[in-house]
């Protein structure tokens, strides 16, 4: 079999189309809830601690002056930027959560399409009820 017929099977194979399709609307999905998390929560979370913008939030490594904007101190030098870190955190919680709270849902739906019986077919109704009758 040639290198090219082996990857045309691998390639068509429909668990290789499952997983194409799960990481493009996971990175969508991703991105959704980067931008809730940043654009959202953090704001609402900030101006409940009162006024804290955490994109900002930082601790000065290389000596620069205290206020600037994190852009700014990273261009004078080191900075250990833990507003960014929480945001992320947050931001990877939520969506662990959210992941999860899917997997759970469709484990529940397998376990409901499962625990349905399969119908009795005619042939084994008939075939109860001729022993049945012939018990009597």
């Amino acid at each position: 079999m040639s290198m090219a017929s082996e990857f045309k099977e691998f390639a068509l194979k429909g668990n290789v189309m499952d997983l194409a399709v799960g990481v493009i609307i996971g990175g969508a999905f991703g991105k959704i809830i980067d931008s809730m998390v940043s654009d959202i929560i953090m704001p609402i979370v900030g101006k409940i601690i009162g006024n804290v913008d955490f994109s900002n939030m930082y601790v000065a490594l290389s000596g620069q002056a205290a206020g600037l904007p994190l852009v700014e101190a990273k261009k004078l030098g080191s900075v250990l930027a833990y507003g960014n870190f929480l945001t992320i955190t947050i931001n990877f919680l939520i969506l662990a959560f959210v992941i999860f709270q899917m997997v759970k849902f469709m484990n529940k739906m397998k376990k409901a399409e499962a625990a349905a019986p399969a119908p009795t077919p005619d042939d084994i109704v008939l075939l109860r009820e001729i022993r049945d009758a012939l018990k009597k």
